[in-house]
């Protein structure tokens, strides 16, 4: 049974992440909102403070997910490991800046596919890299098992071809982990992820995007022109299991989804901490002693959006700890990707609503926050895609059965 009572080693790293959000992120977090594509030097000071995080299994965004740093209850029945040091810590950093959490060195998504996928051996060479993810292509969006980009074996090396669009960190990271199909002819099972360096030939950045928010993260487009790689860059076994599917690959995302909810809730704690004080000052009291009915309007709203806040939070934590005990999660995961994606969105825009014109202006962060929201609601599957595997789950539907 989960124990909710968090043990001392992550409350220290926790505390470490809150550390860097308060006193590194938040001073600078306008500054590279206005300045988008330019690189935070302030996160090159925490270049040391990264790997020994990782070192431990507990790195800031998850990049050592599951695979070290568990700590066993007295009774041997509960682990946490790395998945519950990266969803505390990332839920600290985003309550700093999301967009300066996505830029963290050697904390990219594809670090997490590599915990989730690779092999002892790759774990090895990859596990101290920063890798981001590219999965999306030009011709598709939510639905990951429509990749085009190839990926054909030459003697010791692999080629791949394709495009990948929407790439966090994809300029900056040092290699980057690329979804690419090896035989296009036995569907979803032959889609395998690859490790590419970012000096790899035939790889290049076509263009970086302007976005709505997280403007730290430098978001790329990528070409892969017969672009190749070592043999064993390949995550996991190159071998196409029909039966299995697209199983293996997609495990990725049972252990990335609770993290992107951890970025929520992050980001979530830091709009209710600014909206609680701004209603203080506009004399507006929140009370948990008197009935929501009886307080002004404005209490009562906030006090519906903790609570809403308060069971993402749980619904992560289940998720998380699920992960890190071997428990199947894809149910969970979404649910709590789901539920965390869509209270972030709403939880930040009912604030600027609630703070009224002051709420709007830039002087407060909270305008931003609503821009940083609507991602997390939308990458690593939107809230529409977590809905449809939540409910093939539920029915015990497949995809060909439920689309």
């Amino acid at each position: 049974m989960i124990n909710l009572e968090l043990p001392k080693k992550l409350k220290a790293s926790a505390n470490q992440a809150h550390q860097v959000a308060a006193q590194i992120f938040r001073p600078v977090s306008r500054k590279y909102d206005l300045a988008e594509h330019e690189y935070p030097v302030e996160l090159d000071t925490m270049a040391a403070m990264v790997e020994a995080l990782n070192d431990s299994g507990q790195g800031a965004a998850g990049a050592t997910l599951g695979r070290e740093g568990k700590t066993k209850d007295s009774d041997g029945s509960n682990a946490n490991g790395g998945n519950m040091a990266g969803l505390l810590n990332v839920i600290e950093t985003c309550w700093g800046d999301v967009g300066l959490t996505l830029s963290i060195p050697y904390q990219g998504l594809g670090n997490s596919a590599i915990a989730a996928v690779a092999t002892d051996e790759q774990l090895e060479r990859f596990g101290k890299v920063w890798a981001s993810m590219a999965i999306t292509e030009p011709s598709f969006g939510s639905d990951s098992a429509a990749v085009t980009t190839t990926a054909v074996l030459d003697g010791d090396e692999w080629v791949l071809n394709g495009e990948k669009i929407f790439v966090t960190s994809g300029e900056r990271s040092s290699h980057v982990v690329v979804w690419a199909s090896v035989d296009k002819s036995k569907g979803r099972a032959a889609i395998k992820s690859f490790v590419v360096p970012r000096d790899a030939p035939g790889l290049s950045v076509a263009r970086l995007e302007h976005k709505l928010g997280i403007k730290a993260s430098d978001t790329a487009v990528l070409l892969l022109q017969d672009c190749r790689i070592p043999k064993d860059n390949i995550l996991g076994s190159p071998e196409v299991n029909v039966e299995q599917g697209f199983a293996g690959v997609m495990q990725t995302f049972d252990n990335t989804r609770p993290i992107v909810a951890g970025m929520a809730i992050g980001l979530g704690r830091a709009v209710l901490e600014e909206l609680r004080g701004i209603l203080s000052e506009a004399g507006v009291e929140v009370s948990y002693d008197v009935p929501a009915n009886n307080q002004h309007a404005a209490a009562a709203e906030f006090l519906a959006l903790e609570a809403d806040w308060e069971s993402a939070y749980l619904l992560a934590l289940r998720a998380t700890w699920m992960a890190d005990n071997k428990k199947p999660n894809s149910l969970e995961a979404s649910i709590s990707k789901a539920k965390a994606g869509r209270t972030g969105t709403a939880v930040s825009l009912k604030a600027v609503e609630l703070a009224g014109t002051y709420g709007y202006s830039e002087r407060p962060l909270l305008e931003k926050w609503a821009r940083d929201s609507k991602i997390l609601d939308i990458f690593e599957g939107t809230q529409q895609i977590q809905q449809l595997i939540v409910a093939r789950r539920v029915l015990g539907k497949s995809s060909s059965e439920l689309k």
